[in-house]
């Protein structure tokens, strides 16, 4: 009878694990051609998206984000990408670093977990300067991507990087310019603006100028062997509701007119030519095609690897 109770204790005690918390690293590995694209998870952070998003009504954001099993504030991915072109190691944005509060800045992280150290970086191509890009750009105001070149749109660093600018901007956007500059100071020999539209910055990747979410906001395309992907940034944030309907800005926009019809833009020809689209708010890892719907699109993530 002991024995028995016992073994009962035993099985009670082993029944269970303790609950694993905290953070991990994140990382997804795909290829396009001979490229080899790494997205990497600076973390996760709850957004008011039924306040923050524009030409439409809280109630219409809402109801789509209950269609979709969400809610408001929404947790919302920051991603970040690494293109491996066998000569060059080319990151696309860096994340947010401290700049963005305590439950993102883990790109360093998840690039480390991947098999990347910082110093093997040998490009960086920011999208635009808003925090949670370029934040992860610097840890203790020094860099942390010690042999990369800077490349963003000549606009957008002279938009950003412009103290005349912080002076007369509204208050509430005042740390945007202060993030946006102590990110990039310690990159102040290493910050090559792109001047013009559809520039090639390395063979096989170019950049093309898409102004409206922020004065020089830019995407960057890779080709390879007939395959293509096209690296967003911010011209969407909440798939729940801009992939139905393009039009819903948000207003870290700089400039909604603009905004909403690049983002329409790039919807159709991504649908129309089938690349893979790859954005920096949509779930990790943020890869995936469109597809025509109606008014809208339909958002198909890309299918799991592991090989």
């Amino acid at each position: 009878m002991l024995a028995a109770a016992a073994l009962v204790i035993s099985s009670a005690a082993n029944a269970g694990a303790p609950m694993a918390k905290g953070p991990q690293a994140g990382w997804f590995r795909m290829k396009v051609g001979d490229f080899e694209v790494t997205a990497l998870s600076d973390g996760t952070a709850d957004l008011p998206m039924d306040q923050l998003l524009s030409n439409t009504a809280p109630d219409k954001v809402k109801k789509a984000l209950t269609d979709h099993f969400l809610k408001a504030p929404t947790e919302t991915s920051i991603n970040a990408f690494v293109v491996n072109t066998g000569t060059k190691l080319v990151m696309i944005d860096a994340g947010a670093g401290v700049f963005f509060g305590p439950t993102v800045g883990k790109t360093v992280a998840s690039l480390k977990a991947a098999g990347y150290k910082p110093e093997q970086i040998d490009e960086i191509y920011i999208t635009h300067m808003h925090a949670d890009h370029v934040g992860g750009l610097v840890a203790s105001n020094k860099a942390v991507f010690p042999n990369a070149t800077i490349r963003a749109g000549k606009a957008e660093g002279e938009f950003w990087l412009t103290q005349a600018n912080m002076d007369k901007a509204p208050d509430q956007m005042k740390d945007f310019f202060k993030g946006a500059m102590a990110a990039m100071k310690p990159y102040a020999k290493k910050y090559k603006p792109i001047e013009g539209d559809d520039v090639e910055l390395v063979p096989g990747i170019h950049a093309l100028a898409t102004p409206g979410h922020t004065p020089g906001h830019e995407i960057y395309s890779i080709e390879s062997k007939g395959e293509k992907m096209v690296f967003c940034g911010d011209l969407m944030h909440v798939a729940a509701v801009q992939f139905a309907d393009p039009s819903v800005t948000i207003q870290f926009d700089s400039d909604p007119k603009s905004a909403a019809p690049q983002r329409q833009k790039l919807y159709a020809d991504a649908a129309a030519k089938g690349y893979y689209v790859a954005f920096a708010h949509v779930s990790f890892p943020g890869i995936g095609h469109l597809r025509k719907e109606g008014t809208g699109y339909e958002w198909n993530p890309v299918n799991y690897t592991n090989k």
